[in-house]
């Protein structure tokens, strides 16, 4: 059992026999009355996204979440499919369970697979990627790495604030955390 203070981005717990992972966590003191913990949470097996409060003293079941080393191979209409790295089995995951994560994914990126007893619950992503620049405005002669930068978009659709130095075609590596600029490749 977790109390919910202790609940963090990522985490996973069972609730009223579902499966939530938390997205975002603020803890949050009124002016008048207790504090509480404002969440933005994910319902892993229907998709849903849910706002919630709850005290900080309330306990929710952990969920112990496995991995396994794949691979991503191929988006084929609402459905990606990944392959174990060490038995070569292949795993399904509808698009829209993991939408956001497909951004930062080219075909053969290692990723790591998440279950919950048997069943496929998400991707977990390396911590950046490298993506190459498909569209963004020219450079500036003589700009710098201090000025508000420009909106890139990259080969997997994701669009990301870079540099105004930038040019379409550059490899860059991405943190797929935030999904902001790190450096070039």
């Amino acid at each position: 059992m977790v109390e919910a203070i202790n609940l963090k981005a990522g985490m996973t717990f069972l609730k009223d026999g579902k499966l939530i992972r938390v997205i975002e966590t603020n803890h949050h003191k009124p002016g008048k009355g207790n504090t509480v913990m404002q969440m933005k949470l994910y319902d892993v097996r229907s998709g849903s996204n849910v706002q919630t409060t709850m005290r900080p003293t309330e306990k929710v079941e952990q969920a112990i979440i496995d991995t396994k080393d794949a691979q991503f191979l191929y988006r084929q209409e609402d459905t990606a499919v990944f392959m174990d790295m060490e038995t070569y089995e292949q795993y399904e995951i509808p698009v829209a369970a993991i939408e956001a994560d497909l951004k930062y994914l080219l075909e053969n990126t290692e990723v790591q697979i998440e279950f919950y007893g048997d069943e496929v619950i998400g991707v977990r992503l390396p911590t950046t990627v490298v993506l190459k620049v498909t569209e963004t405005s020219p450079s500036i002669k003589g700009a710098t790495v201090t000025g508000s930068g420009k909106p890139a978009t990259m080969e997997t659709g994701l669009v990301v604030n870079v540099p105004d130095f930038i040019e379409e075609g550059e490899a860059l590596v991405i943190n797929t955390q935030n999904g902001s600029y790190s450096k070039r490749a």
